[in-house]
C-alpha cells in the first residue's frame, strides 16, 4: 500500500501549477491539483491573454485612421463593449476547458476548491484530508489597492475585465506593466485616459531611453501622463468619481483604476504554521531548486516574487518536475529574458539595461536609432520606432536589445536566442537584414552614441 495519496499535491493551477502537475504525471507520478478560481490562473484569465485580445481590439481606432492614407474608406465606426466582453469571455471559457483537458488527459487529478496544508505531508481541500509525498504551491500572487480615504470605489485589473459599460474618463494609477496597457486599451477603445506615477517616469526598472520614449509617444496619442503624482483621496459624488491628487488638484472620471503592485497569494493556507519561511511581503522563501525551508515543499510564479511573468513560472514548474521526477535536478534559468510590454506602441526588452551595465562596470558602446516607420510614410502619423543595443566594449558582446515601436515582442523574443548565444556585436552586423522591416535595424546600426 502507498505511503502517501499522491506523489505530487499542487496548489494552484496557473500556468505554473498545471505546467509542473502535468510534467510531473508524464514522468510517472501520481498528481493533484487543487484550484479554487479558476484553471490558467491570472495569465489565462484576468492577465495576457485577455489584456491582448483588448490590445488588439484597441488598435483598430489607429488602423481605421491609418487606411486613408492607403486609399481606403472607412466609414462610421463604434466599440460594442459587451460584444467585445462577450467574445473575450467565450475564448477565455474555452481556454478554462483547454487547461481542464490537458490536465485530464495528463491523468492529473482536479479537485475543485480551497486546498490548506496541515502538515508537511496533509492537504485538505474543502475539509477533506488529502496526503503527498511533495507538496508545490502555485497560487499566483493578486492586486492591491492602497488604504487611502474612498479607495472602495477603485478598481483593479482583475474587475477592469468584467465591466458593464466603457468608462468615458478613466483614470490610471500606477506606472508598471498593467498600468501602461490598460492606459492604452481605454485610450484607443475611447475612453478619455488619465495615467498617474508617482516617480518621475514610469516603467521602473525598464531601460530609461524606453522609458523616455514611451512617454513621448502616448503623449501625442492624447493619453494625459501626469508624472509625480498620486490620489490622495476618493470621493464618490452621483456616478462620477473625484481624485484629489497629492498635488491639490482633482480629476473627475467614470473609473479609477490601480495598477500599483501584487502581492503573493499566500495567506490561509497554512504555510506558517508547518514553518514555511516566508519574506515580509508573504512571497514563500525558496532556494535555486524552488525548494522551501521545508524539505518537501515547493513554490514556483508569483508566489516567489522572483520574475512575475508567465513563461518563467513555467519554466520553474518544469524545472521542478524535473527535479523531482525525471531524476534530472534543474535549476530555473532568469539570465536574458525576454518581456514586452504591450502598450501603445509596444516595448520589448532582453539583457541588460545601459543603466544596469554602467552600474555593473562594463564598460559599455551604446547603439541607438530612431526613425519613422513605413508605413506612417503614407498615414502621416508621427510615430517614432526607438531601437537600442547595449554592447561590452572590452569583448564585443551585445548585453541587451530594447525596442519601442510595433511587434518589439515578436522581434525582441529572436534576439533572445542570440544573447543566449553569446552574440557580438560583429555577429549582429554580419547578419544580413530582411528589407524592408523594422528588424533590420537591430543588424545595420554602426554608429556608436557618443
Amino acid at each position: 500500500m502507498a505511503q502517501y495519496d499522491y506523489d505530487l499535491f499542487t496548489i494552484g493551477a496557473g500556468s505554473g501549477g498545471v505546467r509542473a502537475s502535468r510534467m510531473s504525471a508524464s514522468f510517472g507520478a501520481k498528481v493533484a491539483v487543487a484550484e479554487e478560481r479558476y484553471l490558467g490562473g491570472t495569465c489565462v484569465n484576468v492577465g495576457c491573454i485577455p489584456k491582448k485580445l483588448l490590445v488588439y481590439a484597441a488598435h483598430f481606432s489607429e488602423d481605421f485612421e491609418d487606411a486613408a492614407g492607403f486609399g481606403w474608406t472607412v466609414g462610421e465606426r463604434s466599440v460594442d463593449w459587451r460584444k467585445l466582453i462577450a467574445n473575450k469571455n467565450k475564448e477565455i471559457s474555452r481556454l478554462n476547458g483547454v487547461y481542464r483537458k490537458l490536465l485530464g488527459e495528463a491523468g492529473v487529478e482536479i479537485l475543485d476548491g480551497h486546498a490548506e496544508i496541515v502538515d508537511p505531508h496533509t492537504v485538505t481541500v474543502d475539509g477533506k484530508r488529502h496526503t503527498a509525498k511533495y507538496i508545490l504551491v502555485a497560487v499566483g500572487s493578486w492586486p492591491v489597492v492602497p488604504k487611502i480615504p474612498g479607495a472602495e470605489h477603485a478598481i483593479t485589473s482583475n474587475e477592469a475585465f468584467h465591466l458593464a459599460a466603457l468608462p468615458a474618463r478613466g483614470i490610471i494609477v500606477g506606472g508598471g506593466y498593467i498600468g501602461v496597457e490598460f492606459a492604452g486599451i481605454l485610450h484607443g477603445l475611447g475612453c478619455h485616459t488619465y495615467q498617474l506615477y508617482r516617480g518621475e517616469l514610469f516603467l521602473r526598472g525598464f531601460d530609461d531611453d524606453i522609458r523616455r520614449t514611451l512617454a513621448d509617444e502616448m503623449r501625442k496619442r492624447g493619453i494625459d501622463l501626469r508624472f509625480n503624482r498620486d490620489i490622495k483621496r476618493i470621493d464618490k459624488v452621483g456616478d462620477i468619481l473625484k481624485a484629489t491628487l497629492n498635488d491639490g488638484n482633482t480629476i473627475e472620471a467614470n473609473q479609477i483604476l490601480y495598477a500599483t503592485g501584487r502581492v503573493p497569494l499566500t495567506q490561509n493556507l497554512g504555510l506558517e504554521r508547518i514553518g514555511v519561511r516566508l519574506k515580509n511581503n508573504g512571497a514563500v522563501a525558496v532556494d535555486e531548486y524552488s525548494k522551501s525551508s521545508v524539505d518537501n515543499i515547493y513554490a514556483i510564479g508569483d508566489c516567489t516574487d522572483r520574475l512575475m511573468l508567465t513563461p518563467v513560472a513555467i519554466a520553474e514548474g518544469m524545472a521542478v518536475a524535473n527535479t523531482l521526477f525525471n531524476n534530472k535536478p534543474t535549476k530555473p534559468g532568469y539570465l536574458n529574458v525576454p518581456t514586452t510590454v504591450f502598450s501603445a506602441p509596444n516595448c520589448g526588452t532582453v539583457g541588460l539595461t545601459e543603466q544596469d551595465a554602467r552600474q555593473r562596470n562594463f564598460q559599455v558602446d551604446i547603439y541607438r536609432t530612431s526613425f519613422r516607420p513605413l508605413k506612417h510614410t503614407l498615414t502621416g502619423r508621427h510615430e517614432q520606432t526607438m531601437m537600442k543595443l547595449v554592447v561590452d566594449a572590452a569583448n564585443d558582446r551585445v548585453l541587451g536589445c530594447h525596442m519601442v515601436g510595433p511587434d518589439a515582442g515578436e522581434i525582441i523574443q529572436g534576439l533572445a536566442v542570440a544573447l543566449n548565444c553569446g552574440a557580438t556585436k560583429a555577429q549582429f552586423d554580419a547578419t544580413i537584414g530582411i528589407h524592408p522591416t523594422a528588424a533590420e535595424e537591430f543588424v545595420t546600426m554602426r554608429t556608436k552614441v557618443a
